[in-house]
Formats: structure tokens, sequence, C-alpha cells
């Protein structure tokens, strides 16, 4: 299928449709509010929450014994707030840290969940059939009333991040100064959290309890590599989720065989990768680069210190030396001579070389340097 055709594809073709801008505003939601769960080091944070969740479906299916997406997601938000708050109470309560206490509640709730799902599939009724697309997900059941609730829940969540944005970068880097400001730091915690579970059950249907902590955490991931701002860092994490969603989309719609929620999560991933590699600030090669010119610049100048301590044998700076003394100093090279050469460090004429006025203050800002780090 190619751009041309999908798109086309985009405007005739209702479900096509729905699916995309679905799975763009989920993308963008979770982008957002996952990079307060990365900033806040809670990354299993998505993952307790996304599996606290299956039981809650299972239970509001057995009470109700329909599966109206409604009713399952209402059980599966109550059931990932109540997780939500076991993990915060035991934190609070015990001497456990937080990544005790979320691998706990995960495991907990997910194998209760699951217990409750081999019960289901054992009933006598027909009924109960599909109920287990929570775990993996299927894009497919998205219907438009599912994505005017992702937008709903999106723009409560922007418009409380606007009301509260001071509050939440406070906490987000010094909870403890927040909290002698006067604020409320309880509130505000349960507030974002919230946000989270809330936007976590609404991907139950898309990608699934066990995908969806990528979701959240993958996008926020990415864009935490490309800035230190953090309204930036929201807006690129929104960017790289709904653009993970639209791709996942399409290149699950060019195929009968490819599920939209795995693809969606490699799509992301895909994203993470690339900004771990190619990212200015904190990439892979970039860093590499830096560490290369560094070993570079530190050779350069430790040749400089050696002319220096020739040149200071004499009283004239720019007396004139042979290159051939340079061969006894390990480190040198005919490019890092040419290098000082350039940049106006030393003189060079014939099989001679001298320091120049700005080379010798160079070479000697090296040495107050270095007897500075030293004191």
């Amino acid at each position: 299928m190619t751009i041309s055709e999908y798109i086309e594809l985009l405007f005739n073709d209702y479900t096509l449709r729905t699916i995309s801008i679905g799975t763009a505003v989920l993308g963008a939601l979770c982008g957002m509010l996952g990079s307060f769960a990365v900033l806040r080091k809670q990354s299993l944070l998505g993952d307790a929450i996304s599996h606290a969740a299956l039981p809650g479906i299972a239970i509001a299916f057995l009470i109700t014994g329909t599966k109206n997406s409604n009713t399952l997601l209402i059980g599966a938000l109550i059931s990932g707030l109540i997780g939500t708050f076991w993990i915060r109470g035991i934190v609070k309560k015990t001497h456990l840290k937080s990544d005790t206490a979320l691998g706990l509640i995960l495991s907990l709730f997910f194998g209760f969940g699951m217990l409750l799902l081999t019960f289901i599939q054992k009933m006598p009724n027909a009924n109960q059939a599909g109920l287990d697309k929570y775990l993996f997900g299927q894009a497919a059941t998205l219907v438009e009333n599912d994505v005017w609730l992702m937008c709903i829940i999106t723009g409560i969540s922007l418009l409380t991040i606007a009301l509260f944005w001071k509050e939440f970068k406070l906490l987000l880097f010094d909870a403890d100064y927040t909290k002698s400001l006067g604020f409320n730091t309880s509130f505000l915690e349960v507030l974002i959290t919230s946000l989270i579970v809330i936007s976590i059950v609404i991907g139950l249907q898309t990608v699934g309890v066990v995908l969806m902590s990528a979701m959240l955490l993958a996008p926020a991931a990415a864009a935490r590599q490309w800035t230190n701002s953090l309204s930036l860092m929201l807006v690129l994490a929104a960017i790289f989720g709904g653009f993970s969603g639209v791709l996942g989309t399409a290149i699950s719609a060019s195929s009968n065989n490819l599920s939209t929620g795995p693809i969606i999560v490699l799509v992301a991933a895909t994203f993470v990768l690339f900004s771990f590699i190619f990212s200015p600030g904190r990439g892979l090669l970039f860093r590499q680069i830096r560490f290369w010119k560094n070993r570079k610049d530190l050779e350069l100048y430790k040749t400089l210190a050696f002319m220096h301590t020739i040149a200071e044998t004499h009283e004239n700076i720019s007396h004139p030396h042979a290159v051939k003394i340079l061969n006894n100093f390990q480190g040198y090279t005919k490019k890092s001579l040419q290098k000082l050469e350039h940049l106006e460090y030393v003189t060079i004429k014939g099989a001679m070389w001298s320091l120049t006025e700005k080379g010798y203050q160079k070479a000697k800002n090296l040495y107050n340097q270095q007897d500075t780090v030293n004191e």
C-alpha cells in the first residue's frame, strides 16, 4: 500500500479513519502523561496500573454479564485506582521501596486477573468469548464513541496540566521544596497519577494490558533524549506518541496478519532507538564524536605543553627549535603540529618551529588550570 493509497483509504474507510485518529490521540495522550512517570522515576507505574486493571475487567463482566466496553473500562478504572493507592500505601506504611511495591502489585493483580479470566472462559456462556482481547488489545474494535472519549480525556488532561503547571514542575524536581511552599503534594501526586490511570484504562482496548506500559513510556523516553525542558519534552512525547499510533496503524493496515497494538509499540520503540543514537545532547553517536574530539584536543594540548616546556629554557619564546625534538614526545603527530599552526599557536619554517605569543599564553593557561585542579 502506497502513501497516497493509504491517505485515500483514510478518507473513505470509516474503520481505518476511526482507528488512525484513535491511536494518534491515545499515543499523544500517553506520551504526554508518560513524561511525568519517566521524570518521577516511576517507569514501572504504567506496567503495574495496566496489569492491575485486568481483575476489574473480569469482575465487571461477572457482575453485569455483558461485554459492554464502557462497563468493562469502569471496572478497569476502579481496579487500577485501587492498585495505585495500594502501591502508595505500601511505600508509605512499610520500609519497601516503590519499585518493590510496583512489582508486588503488578504480579498480584495480574495473577488474580488471569485466574478470573480462566474461570470466565469455563463458564457455560458464549458471551464471555473475546474478553481476552484486553490482554493484547484489538484496535479494530474502536468506534467513534471511543475516539470521542479519548479526545475528552486528552482535553481534560491538557486543562489540568495547564492549571497546575507550576505545581507539577516543582513536584517533579523537588517534592520537599514544593511541600515547604505550602502546596498539597499528596493531592498533586494523586491528581497526576489518576490522569495516568485513566489514560492507561482507555488504551487497554487498543494496545492491551501487556503492552500498554510501552505505549506510556516509549514516547517519553525518546523525547527525554532531545531536551532538558519539561514543556518541550511533553510536546515531543506527544508528537512521538501520535506518530507511533498513525504509523503503526498504517503498517498494520497494509497486511491482514499484523496486529495493530504490537506494531504501534514497535514503531514507538524505533523512535526510542533513533533518539538514543542520534539525539545531539545524549545520543550515543554524538557522545562518541565528542569523546574522539576531546581525546584529540587532549593530545594537541599535551603537545603544546611539551613545546612550552622546551621554550621555557630560552628567554626568547620564539626561539626556533628542530621539529625532530618532538619525535621524542609520546603522542606527537604531524597533524597535531599542523593543527597548532592553524590555531596560530606555533610557527613553522622548514624543519624548525617556534611558539607564538598566543601559543605561549595558551600553554601557560593550561599549566595554571592544572595547578588549580591539583590544589
